[in-house]
């Protein structure tokens, strides 16, 4: 009888348990609609079960159409507040810093280092982002124009001796090797083979379970990024004992020479978690990017075919057919620049960002989507629709016949380009 009592008090507690995490008071008033999902886990497993489609994640897009554009969640063990509302989430953009503040999980900042650049607040943040700037902003893109035109080219030739071309992983090595060149000045191909392969475990274990156990797709994830921090290290002593060249001003040259100066914030761990972060989002996410827009491109001849004319017409007025890219011309490219626009608003992001913890209460429409709430998530690379971007291009309008002016009517995202109008 004791024993019967026992479990009927366990399993009343556990009930109620689950109940209360079910229907958590996040904040004072009234949350968005959702679910937090199992205890502990949430909805994490959902959240990260890999799909196949170019539309928006069904994960987000399956709660769209049962919540609505703001909803509740729980995700690696935190109660998440997702939206992908345009107005919010320009104006959560807009607020940052202020009212809120760049926030990841504490499974990201393992993954990517204690120190990597989203973590960091402050000067700190802003001397950092300038000095990826040097190298990645407008006047370092002039400069780069000219190699990234030959290794494209070297590579489309290369492409055309083969039979076929996985293009992702092709793609992903000749953006891998112009961008590690850029920042470390690696010109070893066997050096940049080794590292490539220790991001490419790091990768296929990224979007997974975080259980740090041998076997385990989190596991391989973490000692591949544990090799590739090892190599970026060695590399960088090896720079230090160099004499330092200032026609050689890569990244570290930069991280270097910041670190020679009295009083510098900056450390040897930081600058590796951001170059490590650096090397990752360049290649991953581009490669990424430019996969989809070949596929969108080869869905769209017509599109294909006004990119055609407008980079023949540039040809023809060059007085030596045989120079390179010029900066003048790629600017002069108007189709071009349009049609980037519109393929790099959905590809903007892979995964989710977060906001967050906030200093005031936020409230959108009649839902109160902060004071208390520990984080509001953005995916802001998957707020806008692939097929309204691609109508846009041949009828200037989307699924409802309203002309598309500019992705940040999807996104909410200040930026995001314009799209083609007629």
């Amino acid at each position: 009888m004791l024993a019967l009592c026992l479990g009927t008090l366990i399993i009343i507690g556990i009930s109620h348990w689950i109940y209360r995490w079910r229907n958590a008071i996040i904040c004072n008033g009234k949350v968005p609609p959702g679910s937090l999902g199992l205890p502990l886990l949430g909805e994490t497993l959902q959240f990260l079960k890999p799909h196949t489609s170019s539309d928006i994640h069904p994960f987000v897009k399956n709660r769209m159409n049962r919540y609505g554009s703001i909803f509740k969640t729980s995700l690696v063990g935190r109660p998440t507040v997702v939206s992908t509302d345009p107005d919010f989430n320009y104006f959560i953009f807009q607020k940052e810093g202020e009212m809120v503040q760049s926030w990841y999980p504490e499974t990201f900042t393992k993954i990517f280092g204690e120190q990597n650049l989203s973590s960091l607040h402050g000067f700190l943040f802003k001397h950092l982002k300038n000095m990826v700037l040097n190298i990645f902003g407008s006047e370092g893109l002039k400069r780069m124009i000219s190699d990234v035109d030959q290794k494209a080219c070297t590579t489309l030739q290369k492409w055309s001796c083969q039979e076929t071309v996985e293009l992702k992983d092709a793609t992903k090595t000749m953006i891998f090797d112009l961008t590690a060149k850029k920042l470390i000045s690696c010109d070893s191909s066997e050096t940049l083979e080794n590292l490539m392969d220790n991001f490419v475990a790091f990768i296929e274990g990224l979007i997974s379970f975080p259980l740090n156990i041998p076997g385990t797709a989190y596991h391989k994830c973490m000692q591949g990024r544990k090799r590739a921090m090892k190599m970026l290290k060695e590399m960088l002593e090896e720079r230090r004992n160099m004499p330092m060249m200032k026609e050689q001003k890569d990244f570290f040259y930069y991280v270097l020479e910041e670190l020679k100066q009295e009083g510098t914030l900056l450390t040897e761990e930081i600058a590796l978690d951001l170059m490590f972060v650096l090397l990752f989002a360049s290649f991953e996410t581009t490669s990424l990017a430019l996969t989809f827009a070949i596929k969108a491109l080869s869905d769209h001849p017509s599109v294909l075919k006004q990119l055609q004319e407008e980079h023949e017409a540039i040809l023809q007025r060059r007085e030596d057919p045989n120079s390179g890219l010029t900066w003048q011309e790629y600017k002069s490219m108007t189709f071009t620049l349009q049609t980037e626009a519109s393929l790099n608003g959905p590809c903007a992001g892979d995964g989710p960002s977060f906001l967050g913890p906030f200093f005031e209460g936020l409230h959108s429409g009649s839902c109160a989507v902060a004071g208390g709430t520990p984080n509001l998530g953005l995916q802001a690379g998957e707020f806008s629709g692939h097929s309204q971007c691609a109508r846009g291009w041949e009828m200037g309008a989307d699924s409802a016949g309203k002309p598309v002016q500019s992705l940040q009517e999807y996104t909410g995202v200040p930026g995001s380009g314009q799209a083609k109008k007629d």
